[in-house]
This record gives C-alpha cells, sequence and structure tokens, in this order.
C-alpha cells in the first residue's frame, strides 16, 4: 500500500526509538543495513522516516513516541521542509472536531487509507464540520499529498488519546505565535478556581474575550449547559469553538470571532454569569467611539483603563442577581484616572470581592494579578455593606529549576481552599464575618470611598493585622513551635539512619529497558485517563456511562500532589467516568511535566488508594512477582532518566514510554527499593520542617509588627511602664 513518507534527522530518530543521540550515531556506524541518507547534507543528514521504522522494528526498537507526539513530531516535520502540505492550521482542527465524533474502527480504516483515499477522506470529514465552527468555509478546506503524514498522526491520536490531545499539540504553535499580540491560556487550575467564585450552577455563561476557551470548559466542568463566547482573534474563536464541543458535548456552543467591546456579538444576551481574563493595557480599546455607549452605568472608563470597560460589558450583560469574576492586573485596583468609575462600583454594591493572587499565577509571571467579583445589583435588593479583600501571596512556594534558577509556583491547594473559604464565608453573612488577620478582611464600603479608592488587597488585609488577640496567637505560636521541634528532631534521626557505600572507582552501568519494552512484556501497565472525546464515544456504543449509572465520585491525584507529597487534591470536575483507572496501593505514579525541582514520582500509599490519576499523571502498575514498585519509582523518577524522555522547550513533557528501568534480579530490586523509601522518607521530613519553619517565622513577624507579640525577655509590664516611650 503506496504511503507518503517524511524525511527525519538523527535527532528525530532518537525521539522514536527513545534513546540518545549517541546511540544513532553508533547504529549508523556499526550496523551496515542502517538506512542510507534520502536527503539533507553531509554534515546533517536526512532519513526516509519509513525505512527507519521497518529498520527499528526488524531490530526490536518498538516507537517509544505516544500518538500526541507522533502527531508533534510529524507537525515539526511538515514545517520544516517547508510546509509542503496544504492543509491550514484551521483545517485541521476541524478534522479534529469531525475525527472526534466517530468510531474507533472508522479512525482506524482512515490511518490505513492510500494516500489520495485519505487525503480525499480527510477534506470530507474537515468540510462536514465547518458549519459548526465560526468563520470556517467548507469550500476552503484543502489537503494535500504533503499533509498525509500529518492526517494519518492525526486520526491515530484522536482515536487512541482524544481530540483535546490532537487539539492541544495542534494549538501548540498556536500559542507561540500569538504571546506577542497577547493571547495567553488561563491555567487551568486558575481557570477553575475563577468557576468556583460563581456561587451555585450557573447554566448561561458567557466569556467575552473567550481566548481558547478555558474559563468556559470550567464552567461547563460545573454544569454550565449554555456557552457563549467572543474572542477578536478568528483562529483563537475556532478553536474555542472545537474545544467547548469536545469538551462539553451536551451543551449549547455559541463562539463568534470580534471585538466584543466594538462589536458585541450577543448584544440581547442575559447570562447567569460572566467569566473572563480580558486583554490588558489597551489604550485603542474605542473610547472615543464608545463614549455614549448605555453600558457604562458606572462611568465612562478613561482611555487607559480599558479593564474597566471590560467590567462595565461583564455587568451589562448579567441578569440582576448573576455574578461577573474577572482576571485583572493590580494597577485596576488604584490608578488614579480609574478612581471614579471604582468608587462608583463600591457604592452601588456591585462589587463584592477582591482576590489578590501570588506572582506567578498566570502571564504576565512577574506580577500578582487580582480577581474582581462583581455582583449587578437586584431593584430592590439588600443593601451591601462591606467589600471582601482576600491575599493569596502567602501561598506562593519559591522553588529550583532543573536549570539551577529560582522561581516562584503557585500553591493552586492554597490559594483555592484560601480564596474559596473566605468568599464562602463572607457570602453567608457578610456583616458577621471576622476574616483571617493578615489574609482576609472585609472593608465597609464608607471606609473606601476616600480620595484614592485604593482596593488594592494586600495594603487593607495589613491594616486588620492589629485585630488579632495577643494571648490567643501567642498560643498558637507556642503549639507551631512545639511541632517545629518534633519534626526537626524527626528529621535529623531519619538522615542519620543509614550508611551509603561507594560503588567502586567508577559508577555502576546498567543494562535498561524501556517502559514500554516493559509494558510490552507484561512487566508492568502503564494506565491513563480517559480522554473526553474517546469516553463519550464509548458511551454512545454502549448506551449510557459504561456501568449502567451516575459515575462515584472520586478526588484526583495531580502532578502537584506529586510534588508536594500531599493527598488527592483535585477534583474530576466531570472528566472521567467509571471507565477511568482507579489508583492502587503499589501503584507507581509520575508527573508528565518536568519543568520543576522536587520528586518527578512516588509509590502510591493509602491515601492515594480509590483516587482518579490527574491529567498530567502517569500511572505505571508493576507486576509484584516481576518488579519492585520502589525500585521502579526511584529509577523512573531520576533526573537523567527524565531529561532523556521529556520534549518541549518551555513545557517539558515526559513521554511514559522512553522512560528506562535498569534489568535486575528481584532480591536485588528490593534492595534498591529499600534505600529510595528511605530517601522518600527523608524528603518528607524535610518538607514538614521547612514548612513548619515558614509557619513558625510568619507568625512570629506578624506578632511582632501587629503589636501582639514582645521581644524575647520583654514582658508586658515592662512596656507599659516605659508608657510606649520612643527609642533612644
Amino acid at each position: 500500500m503506496p504511503q507518503s513518507s517524511a524525511q527525519v534527522t538523527a535527532a528525530e530518530i532518537s525521539r522514536i526509538a527513545g534513546v540518545t543521540r549517541a546511540t544513532v550515531s553508533n547504529w549508523r556506524r556499526r550496523h551496515e543495513d542502517f538506512p542510507e541518507p534520502s536527503g539533507g547534507t553531509e554534515s546533517s543528514p536526512l532519513y526516509d522516516l519509513e525505512s527507519v521504522r521497518a529498520w527499528l522494528a526488524s531490530r526490536g526498537h518498538a516507537s517509544a513516541a505516544t500518538p500526541s507526539e507522533e502527531l508533534r513530531t510529524m507537525l515539526r516535520l511538515r514545517t520544516q521542509s517547508g510546509g509542503g502540505g496544504g492543509g491550514r492550521s484551521e483545517d485541521l482542527l476541524l478534522l479534529v472536531l469531525a475525527a472526534a465524533g466517530g468510531p474507533t474502527e472508522a479512525l482506524t480504516a482512515a490511518t490505513r487509507l492510500p494516500d489520495a483515499e485519505l487525503v480525499a477522506r480527510a477534506q470530507r470529514d474537515a468540510a462536514s464540520a465547518a458549519g459548526a465552527v465560526p468563520a470556517a468555509d467548507a469550500d476552503a478546506v484543502r489537503f494535500e499529498a504533503g499533509d498525509v503524514a500529518v492526517l494519518r498522526a492525526l486520526y491515530a491520536c484522536v482515536r487512541d488519546e482524544g481530540g483535546q490531545a490532537a487539539l492541544g499539540v495542534l494549538a501548540e504553535r498556536e500559542l507561540e505565535d500569538s504571546a506577542a499580540s497577547g493571547a495567553y491560556v488561563t491555567p487551568p487550575p486558575l481557570a477553575d478556581l475563577l468557576a468556583r467564585l460563581v456561587p451555585g450552577s450557573p447554566a448561561r455563561v458567557l466569556d467575552p474575550a473567550c481566548g481558547s476557551g478555558t474559563l468556559l470548559a470550567a464552567a461547563a466542568h460545573r454544569g454550565a449547559r449554555e456557552l457563549y463566547g467572543q474572542d477578536t482573534l478568528p483562529v483563537q474563536a475556532r478553536r474555542s469553538a472545537v474545544s467547548l464541543m469536545l469538551t462539553a458535548p451536551e451543551a449549547t456552543v455559541a463562539v463568534r470571532a470580534a471585538d466584543s467591546l466594538r462589536a458585541d456579538a450577543f448584544p440581547d444576551l442575559v447570562a447567569d454569569a460572566v467569566l473572563c481574563n480580558p486583554p490588558y493595557g489597551v489604550r485603542d480599546w474605542g473610547h472615543d467611539e464608545l463614549a455614549y455607549d448605555p453600558r457604562w452605568a458606572y462611568g465612562v472608563p478613561a482611555r487607559a483603563e480599558s479593564e474597566l470597560a471590560w467590567v462595565q460589558h461583564a455587568l451589562a450583560h448579567l441578569a440582576p442577581g448573576g455574578y461577573a469574576v474577572l482576571l485583572l492586573p493590580p494597577a485596576t485596583a488604584g490608578r488614579a484616572s480609574g478612581r471614579r468609575v471604582r468608587a462608583e462600583l463600591v457604592r452601588s454594591g456591585a462589587l463584592r470581592a477582591v482576590i489578590a493572587l501570588p506572582a506567578g499565577a498566570s502571564v504576565p509571571l512577574h506580577i500578582g494579578l487580582q480577581v474582581w467579583v462583581l455582583r449587578r445589583p437586584e431593584p430592590g435588593g439588600p443593601e451591601r455593606k462591606s467589600v471582601l479583600f482576600v491575599d493569596t501571596a502567602a501561598d506562593a512556594v519559591t522553588t529550583r529549576t532543573r536549570g539551577g534558577s529560582r522561581s516562584a509556583s503557585v500553591d493552586w491547594e492554597g490559594v483555592t481552599t484560601r480564596a474559596l473559604d473566605a468568599w464562602r464565608a463572607f457570602t453567608e453573612d457578610p456583616d458577621a464575618f471576622k476574616g483571617e488577620p493578615g489574609a482576609a478582611h472585609a472593608v465597609g464600603v464608607v471606609d473606601l470611598l476616600d480620595d484614592v479608592v485604593d482596593l488594592t488587597p494586600a495594603r487593607l488585609v495589613r491594616a486588620s493585622r492589629a485585630e488579632a488577640d495577643p494571648a490567643e496567637l501567642s498560643a498558637e505560636v507556642a503549639a507551631t513551635r512545639r511541632k517545629l521541634t518534633e519534626a526537626a528532631e524527626a528529621l535529623a534521626r531519619t538522615a542519620g539512619r543509614e550508611e551509603w557505600s561507594p560503588a567502586g572507582a567508577t559508577a555502576r552501568e546498567w543494562r535498561t529497558a524501556t517502559a514500554s519494552d516493559l509494558s510490552r512484556g507484561g512487566a508492568l501497565t502503564l494506565l491513563r485517563t480517559v480522554p473526553d472525546s474517546v469516553r463519550t464515544r464509548a458511551q454512545a456504543s454502549s448506551g449510557g456511562t459504561g456501568g449502567g449509572g451516575k459515575p462515584e465520585t472520586r478526588a484526583v491525584l495531580t502532578g502537584s500532589d506529586i510534588t508536594t507529597g500531599s493527598g488527592p487534591t483535585g477534583e474530576p470536575m466531570g472528566l472521567y467516568d467509571d471507565t477511568a483507572p482507579v489508583i492502587a496501593v503499589g501503584d507507581v505514579l509520575v508527573r508528565a511535566v518536568a519543568n520543576t525541582e522536587g520528586p518527578m514520582a512516588r509509590v502510591a500509599g493509602g491515601e492515594d488508594a480509590g483516587a482518579l490519576p490527574g491529567s498530567h499523571v502517569h500511572l505505571f502498575r508493576p507486576d509484584p512477582a516481576r518488579l519492585d514498585a520502589w525500585f521502579l519509582a526511584g529509577f523512573l523518577g531520576a533526573e537523567e532518566n527524565i531529561a532523556g524522555a521529556s520534549t518541549g522547550s518551555t513545557v517539558l513533557t515526559v513521554s511514559p514510554g522512553r522512560l528506562r528501568v535498569p534489568l535486575l534480579p528481584l532480591e536485588e530490586q528490593r534492595r534498591y527499593g529499600e534505600a529510595f523509601r528511605h530517601v522518600h522518607e527523608l524528603r518528607a521530613e524535610a518538607r514538614r520542617a521547612t514548612s513548619l519553619a515558614e509557619e513558625t517565622a510568619r507568625l512570629l513577624a506578624g506578632g511582632l509588627t501587629g503589636g501582639q507579640l514582645l521581644p524575647s525577655g520583654e514582658t508586658a509590664a515592662e512596656v507599659r511602664g516605659r508608657g510606649g516611650d520612643s527609642p533612644h
């Protein structure tokens, strides 16, 4: 069967085979039957891809690449060869949508078609989906012979990993190209937080600057069934529409391509909730032409206040009592040009909360963004006397990247818990809300309406620190110090428990196998979460959820949980059904993203059992008669192993099948396993001691500066006796 083949470099061959480039060089020198170059130059030869694959198969080196990595490679090769294909990115998006709705057998059949038939089939499929995607033209869909490798890989990726995986690969280059224009993805944990700040389960949700649709997807996971989006970039609108149709196939999806402020695509829409991460710092947003727009019920935004224009656009689309949650830059809270609009938002009761996020929560990473929660006032509704302010800056965790530099990461569990706990307590009874000194405080409307109307949370929650009771704070400090002392003693005992012998004059060398090889041999099973589109097809074919009833709600173990050593903290949010893999004691869990320091792997214990692996977690289930779990976790998570199996530039994604494991007898595995278990305990004790030290220092510093605690050796009677004299 004639099939087109791309040309690959030695580096590409190493990725396909899951070996180093040095190994590929050795193959070229040692094996006369290694394929001859089919192009390129003497210093940078190119090889026929199918010939290389046939040679690898003859040597027992099956591809270690996942279907998504295969698609990524084919797209990269097409670009490197000068874009020989005619398929545009929007055509491929349409093809993903069409393919995700087809049965597995049809996708398999498509991958086996001859080149000409495959091109014709893909063109028909993509054109059939054009009517559901904004600004898509069925007559403009064109695929050519140069697209065959990409088309074959795309069908296989959708079949094996789902439409969202294929869509993510297609979007990677688009996101890189659009970064300069300010189009950024809202991180999933932040999108989830914004959606959860809306009380109840709103059915109709609008995002007027939807980008890739992350916020609307988060709303769909929480029960929204009508999703409306608009974005000024047509490619983003198309991508958002496809993504939402894959994420929420039962929801009504309407996405339009236009500037929401200048050309509102939904002028009559009254939504239950609005979620938005608008563009920041835009001066040409239509200030002059929109000066008399009826949306400016709280004042005409100044030319430098495009963010306050988005705030009022969101409020204008809400039903009375509906909520809007926007992600905004910190300058919006205090710029002099926005004072009058901010004052009216506070005075009317429309502004309900401002939540400060740690730096690094979202782009731009160097500043701490803020979440504004607003509610459209109801005629004759209750008077709103206060506004909630929350500062989550304490939930930034400083880590060291694999390059050696220090960076701030976000403790999303801490941020989410702090923000939602304060918000829920405030909404239940604003007048009785006590807050948390230094973290959350409800400020009266009268106190906010001064000459500047500065709504910066850090300033307002710090002002409440003096309200803490000195005796209660002193007792809390004493209890935390006791825990710190106990943790330090446990860490010292763990660190001094073992002796480690040198291996000899040189380091020990291993004979290894890839995880893919071990999986084929039955030594372990590699499990992954069922993608949405695959699950949807399976349910459609079985006439239900696959189990005959509503799936059980389970916690989700995330990549962040592996890093921090916590138990499962994620939520299913409708992503999983009863066919998803469930974690069992003894499973080995590996993070799928390798950008930050910290453990990459761990063995599942009792607290993990019954949870689901998150979308960024690989689950390895070893056969205990052949593989020791702690031995496997230690070597899978090794720094060099992770580096060799990772791809990407800004985001390092781990290909699980390419991870390598030494081939050792079971008894020797167990000795290494005990050593790795000790390393795990040492890391856990160190993490606990560090956390308690930070908490103790925070309480002491806050108590000293807030006036609740005195320096060591001083008494309250001595301070009163001095009458608060100034230092001399």
